[in-house]
């Protein structure tokens, strides 16, 4: 479970990271991406407060990710 901890922290940082330089829609898949592999992280260890934060950040990467393509 740690390797999947540290495969969604770097997702996250380097989507952070293409926010901050500008770099769309790239920088919404690979953040989307860390948000998903940290909600799977805190579904297997039962952390109510990692899904929650992660959990309700996926509709939010949905509706971007949709508004891209519509």
């Amino acid at each position: 479970m740690s390797k999947i901890k540290w495969v969604g922290t770097i997702f996250v940082l380097i989507g952070i990271l293409l926010t901050n330089i500008n770099i769309y829609p790239l920088n919404i898949f690979i953040h989307g991406l860390g948000v998903l592999f940290w909600t799977a992280f805190g579904f297997m260890s039962k952390d109510k407060a990692v899904m929650t934060n992660f959990g309700f950040q996926i509709p939010i990467f949905g509706f971007g990710i949709i508004n891209y393509f519509v």
